[in-house]
Parts: C-alpha cells; sequence; structure tokens
C-alpha cells in the first residue's frame, strides 16, 4: 500500500512537472507564405474574398477529398461565411474587408481537444511589373494540450501550415491565372457604324512596339485635348491603314469629338472624318492579346459570307478602358470591318 501511495505519488508529481514545463512554453504562433501572381490585385483579392472559389484552389480536397462545404447566403465581403465537414470540422467569417487591400477572418475549429479560433489575414500589394504579392496568414494560441500532443507525436505544426499555404498560394496562382486568361471571340454579324468627326495621330509600328506607340499617340492627342478644352465624346478606336505579314502596321489611332476642330501649329494631331458605314461587326471579350484571332475571325466571316471589302479601312474600338476593369478578361473590343452595301 506505501508502495501505491509512493507511485501515485510520483506520477502526481511528472503530471504536476510536465503541465508546469508545457504550461510555460510559449504557445503564440504566426505563420505566413507570400508569392508574387503575375495578375491585377483586384483579380487576385476577388478570388479570396469569395468563399465559393476556396473549394477550387485551396490544398485541403486534395488531402480530403470528401470533405463537405457549405456556404451562408452571403459568401463574400464583410460578413460573409462559410463552413466544412471533415476529419476536423471548422467555419470561418469574414470580419473585415478593405477592396483591393486586406481580409481579416476568424476560424473556428472542432479539434479532438476542444475548440480552437485562430484569426487569418490576407494583404494584397501591386508590384512595379503590376503583378500581385498576395500573403497569406494565421496567428494564435496553442492550449496545453496543444502544446503536450505536438510534443510526444513530434508534429511540426508551423511546418505543416507553412506548407499547407504555399500549396494554396500555388493553387490560388492558378486560379488567377485561368481568371485573366477567359475571352471570347463573338460574331455579330452585320451592322451601321455611324461614324464621326475625330483627333488623330497615324504612325508606322513595328509589331512589337504597336502597344507602346499606340499609348504614346493616345496620351499626345488627349494631353491636346486637354490642353484646348476639346471634350472626347466616345471611346478610343484605331483605324488600321495597312497591314504587313509579319505584324507591322500603319495605323490611326483616334479619340472622337463633337465637331470638325481647326487644328493649327505643330502639334502632330489631326482632324478627320469617318462616314456612315456598313461593317460586319465581332466582338473580343478579354485580353487584347487574343485581337490576333478575333481579327482573324472577322475576316475569315467576310471571305465565307462572299462581302465585297469597302474602300473605308477596318478598325476597332475599345469599348472598355482597362484603368476602370483591372481584369483584362472583362476588356470588350469592337472589331468593324466595312463592307460594301448589300443589295
Amino acid at each position: 500500500m506505501k508502495f501505491l501511495k509512493f507511485l501515485l505519488f510520483v506520477i502526481l508529481i511528472v503530471v504536476i512537472a510536465g503541465a508546469i514545463y508545457f504550461g510555460t512554453q510559449d504557445g503564440t504562433y504566426q505563420i505566413e507564405a507570400s508569392r508574387e501572381i503575375n495578375a491585377p490585385r483586384e483579380v487576385v483579392y476577388d478570388i479570396v474574398n469569395e468563399y465559393k472559389t476556396w473549394e477550387e484552389w485551396g490544398p485541403w480536397k486534395k488531402e480530403e477529398p470528401t470533405m463537405v462545404f457549405n456556404y451562408a447566403d452571403k459568401t463574400s465581403g464583410e460578413g460573409a461565411s462559410y463552413s466544412w465537414q471533415g476529419e476536423v470540422d471548422g467555419s470561418m467569417t469574414t470580419t473585415e474587408a478593405v477592396p483591393g487591400i486586406s481580409l481579416k477572418q476568424d476560424m473556428t475549429l472542432q479539434t479532438p481537444g476542444g475548440e480552437r479560433k485562430p484569426e487569418v489575414y490576407w494583404t494584397f500589394e501591386t508590384t512595379e511589373q503590376l503583378a500581385t504579392i498576395a500573403t497569406w496568414g494565421i496567428k494564435g494560441e496553442h492550449t496545453l494540450m496543444d502544446k503536450v500532443y505536438f510534443a510526444f507525436t513530434g508534429m511540426d505544426f508551423e511546418a505543416d501550415m507553412q506548407e499547407m499555404y504555399e500549396q494554396g498560394l500555388t493553387g490560388l496562382e492558378a486560379a488567377a491565372r485561368e481568371e485573366i486568361g477567359k475571352y471570347a471571340v463573338n460574331i455579330d454579324g452585320i451592322t451601321q457604324y455611324s461614324g464621326g468627326f475625330y483627333l488623330y495621330r497615324t504612325t508606322s509600328a513595328k509589331a512589337p512596339s504597336v502597344p507602346t506607340i499606340m499609348s504614346q499617340n493616345y496620351n499626345g492627342i488627349s494631353t491636346f485635348m486637354s490642353e484646348n478644352n476639346i471634350a472626347v465624346t466616345g471611346m478610343p478606336f484605331t483605324i488600321y491603314n495597312e497591314t504587313f505579314p509579319n505584324g507591322d502596321v500603319i495605323m490611326t489611332n483616334a479619340l472622337p469629338v463633337r465637331e470638325k476642330i481647326i487644328v493649327a501649329g505643330d502639334t502632330n494631331v489631326f482632324s478627320g472624318y469617318m462616314p456612315t458605314v456598313t461593317a460586319v461587326k465581332v466582338t473580343l471579350v478579354g485580353n487584347y492579346i487574343n485581337l490576333g484571332e478575333a481579327w482573324s475571325t472577322a475576316m475569315k466571316h467576310v471571305q465565307d459570307k462572299g462581302y465585297t471589302l469597302s474602300n473605308e479601312k477596318p478598325f476597332e474600338v475599345y469599348v472598355t478602358d482597362p484603368q476602370d476593369h483591372p481584369n483584362p478578361a472583362d476588356w470588350i473590343t469592337e472589331i468593324y470591318v466595312p463592307i460594301e452595301d448589300l443589295k
């Protein structure tokens, strides 16, 4: 009996000593991972902000395919939430959402050792190259039971979380790449384009320098109009005076105006007029890098239908301003191929 009491006393001492040891170990943690993603900040933010996308780019289903996700009525922005059932059930709620900048989320995990409530956070920064640095972090505090479990099982909590977050960012990068790569080319058929007056610059350009020269031309025209209090009455457009097999062009970059403008001085800005034309219209919704395919579609349609090209040059109208629509998948470009009036 004395031996049994002694044994229980020793066990009690060991338990107390262990509790003191583990209890005095720092249980706070903060783990984060960052990734530079070649996509606009707004696009990356919007993907993360919408919980319904997490099931696709998150790493969880790869490790646990049977995991079930449940979504609340509100799944994006402050107050949004979702939950899941799996080996460890849990839920997450967005507590703060600064559009395009940051997110804060409260997570609840139902572990065998009890409920855990870590905090999750995201930040999004734009680089000089207009890519996005996405940072995904989590912070919280381990309970005494957590610290004992990690010590006896050898589990490296921080390393496991770091690996999971890196995998998640890889999935997020793929999701962002897919999002900005979406595009569609639609043949709208024959239409009337009303034309009108415009201010323009005409330039020859090698294929690789077309975007740069185009931007310079529009900036020059816009500056001239601003200095002379001339209002723009429509969206920018480009007339292709001549195109060459190697991609080089002679192009006219133009901004519509209400009436004929008398241009004086050495401004390199000129006044022009486009008559009403009958044209085959094709619309590209997506990045400008797909314009080649859109133009090929337009010209093939003209050929297949046996239409005759008119003397007016083909042109494209930029319906959306990329500054207002950061996602290239939302850019709209209308292509017009003027044809002879049908009889």
